[in-house]
C-alpha cells in the first residue's frame, strides 16, 4: 500500500512539473524561436520629371524679336498627399518637390571645378570679324538639333535635356546663326564660345570638340547649358532640372531654372548663382530677349 501511494505521488508530482515547464516555454522561449525582423526596403529615390560653351557677348541676333513674351504663366500648386500609415511594410516615396520657386539659401555647389571667368566687354565701336566658311541654314538647324538631342550627364543626371527651341533662340541671339562669326572678346561661331571656356569643357567631359567647326560649336553650346543647368539646379532646385516655361511666375525673372540658365550663359555662373545668396538675374533683357525668341524666332521655321 506504501509502494502504491509512493508511486501515485511521483505520477502526479511529475504532472504538475510538465504543467509548469509547459507555462515558462511560452513566457521565457529562447530567442532562436522569435521569428527574424522582415528587412524594409530601402526609401525610393525622389524621382524628377524631365519635360522636354559660355558666351560672356551677348551678341547681336540679325533680327529682333517683334515683341517680348510674358515669363510664363505662375506655378500651380500641387496637392499634397496625407501620409496615412500603410498596412503593408513598404515605406512610402519621398515626397516630390511642392515648390517650382528657388530656395532662398541655396545649397553649397556640387562643382569644384567650374568654368573661367567672363573677359571684360569690348569696346562698342568694335565690328566682328569673320574667319573661313559660313555654314548654310541646314547644316546649322541640323547641328542645333544634334546638341539639343545629346544627354550631357548620362550617370549623374541624365534627366537633363536641353529645348531644342532653347538651344536655336540662343544661338540666334548670341550669332545670328553665323558660323563663322567672331566677336571682340573672342567669342566664337554659332554660340559665341569662349576659347578658355571651349578648353575648360573639354577638360570636364573628356572630349576634344573644336570650337572652329560649327557642329563642335553647337555641342559645346549644348554642354554648357547643361552644366549650368546641373549646378544651378543642385544649388537652387534640389535637382529638379526642368527647364520649362511653365514653371516660370509672370513678371518674375528670378522665379525659375530657365531663366537662370539664360542668363549664366551670357553672364557667367558666378553672377546668377552665389554661394550662401538668392539666385540673381543680372542681365534682364538678355534673359527677355531669349526668351521671346523661344517662341516667336523666325529661325524657329527653319
Amino acid at each position: 500500500m506504501g509502494r502504491i501511494v509512493t508511486q501515485l505521488g511521483i505520477t502526479l508530482a511529475a504532472g504538475l512539473l510538465l504543467v509548469t515547464a509547459g507555462g515558462c516555454a511560452r513566457v521565457d522561449a529562447p530567442a532562436g524561436e522569435v521569428p527574424a525582423p522582415v528587412a524594409l526596403p530601402e526609401k525610393l529615390e525622389e524621382s524628377t520629371a524631365a519635360d522636354s560653351a559660355e558666351s560672356d557677348d551677348p551678341g547681336q541676333p540679325s533680327a529682333t524679336p517683334a515683341a517680348v513674351e510674358s515669363m510664363g504663366a505662375a506655378p500651380r500648386a500641387s496637392a499634397s498627399a496625407s501620409a496615412s500609415p500603410s498596412a503593408s511594410a513598404k515605406p512610402s516615396p519621398k515626397p516630390k518637390r511642392t515648390s517650382t520657386a528657388p530656395r532662398a539659401v541655396p545649397k553649397p555647389p556640387t562643382e569644384t571645378k567650374v568654368p573661367p571667368p567672363p573677359p571684360k566687354p569690348a569696346p562698342s565701336s568694335c565690328k566682328p570679324s569673320y574667319q573661313g566658311e559660313q555654314a548654310s541654314r541646314a547644316e546649322v538647324k541640323a547641328a542645333l538639333a544634334d546638341a539639343a538631342g545629346r544627354v550631357y550627364w548620362p550617370t549623374s543626371a541624365p534627366d537633363i535635356r536641353i529645348p531644342l527651341n532653347l538651344v536655336k533662340a540662343t544661338a540666334w541671339q548670341e550669332s545670328g546663326w553665323q558660323s563663322n562669326i567672331v566677336a571682340c572678346d573672342g567669342g566664337i561661331g554659332l554660340m559665341q564660345v569662349m576659347p578658355d571656356t571651349a578648353t575648360w569643357m573639354n577638360q570636364r567631359f573628356g572630349q576634344s570638340y573644336d570650337v572652329w567647326d560649327y557642329r563642335d560649336n553647337a555641342y559645346l553650346g549644348g554642354t554648357y547649358l547643361a552644366w549650368l543647368t546641373k549646378y544651378i539646379g543642385d544649388m537652387y532646385f534640389d535637382s529638379d532640372y526642368r527647364l520649362d516655361a511653365s514653371l516660370c511666375t509672370s513678371g518674375v525673372l528670378d522665379s525659375c531654372l530657365l531663366n537662370a540658365v539664360i542668363s549664366a550663359y551670357n553672364y557667367g555662373h558666378g553672377a546668377v548663382a552665389r554661394e550662401g545668396q538668392p539666385l540673381a538675374i543680372p542681365n534682364p533683357s538678355y534673359v527677355r530677349n531669349v526668351r521671346a525668341l523661344m517662341t516667336e524666332c523666325v529661325c524657329l521655321g527653319y
